[in-house]
């Protein structure tokens, strides 16, 4: 086992900007007359409770309710202080990545639990099927922290970002800790 990033999310406080890393994933944000609120889909319960501690830590309250599909929805509360976040995250009414955007730990981490999937040998972060105009400049993003990507599952599959080498998903896994309780053996990096 490698030892921890300075940098890694179990050393850093989580912040409000950190929730940009629901957004990279399929997250969305909405603008409502209380303030902004981020909400994200999921495909597992562990992973809707996990979001919503790191959405605590992060000084805000948060739910999980269900879609009308039956998955779980991970969600904030709606808050003014979301919305400059909503507000960078949007052009228009689409999801847009910010100029620059550099995904901190925590960020890594909400999207690695909102999204994270084992690919064979490779790692993959999932993206939002809705928003394909966001792909090139989430995999710049990752790059800008030593993680260099690949595109797969743009024909018809599952869109993500795969991290293929044991130097990069060892990167990965040095900046978002730990797998959280009741991940299931096998889903996070590096296990």
């Amino acid at each position: 086992m490698s030892q921890m990033s300075l940098f890694s999310a179990e050393i850093e406080d989580p912040a409000i900007a950190d929730l940009a890393g629901l957004l990279a994933a399929q997250g969305q944000s909405m603008h409502t007359s209380w303030g902004a609120r981020v909400s994200v889909v999921v495909a597992d319960q562990w992973r809707a409770e996990a979001i919503c501690q790191e959405i605590v830590d992060a000084g805000l309250e948060a739910e999980i309710v269900a879609s009308e599909e039956g998955h779980p929805i991970a969600r904030t509360e709606a808050n003014p202080r979301i919305t400059a976040l909503h507000r960078a995250w949007t052009a228009g009414a689409v999801k847009s990545v910010p100029e620059g955007w550099t995904p901190t730990p925590h960020a890594l981490r909400l999207w690695t639990l909102a999204a994270g999937r084992p690919d064979g040998p490779h790692y993959c972060l999932g993206l939002d099927p809705g928003a394909p105009d966001t792909y090139a400049n989430l995999s710049t993003s990752l790059m800008r922290v030593g993680i260099a990507p690949t595109l797969v599952g743009t024909r018809g599959g599952s869109p993500g970002l795969r991290i293929s080498s044991h130097k990069r998903i060892t990167r990965l896994l040095e900046n978002i800790g730990i797998a959280p309780d009741g991940a299931p053996e096998g889903i996070w990096p590096g296990q």
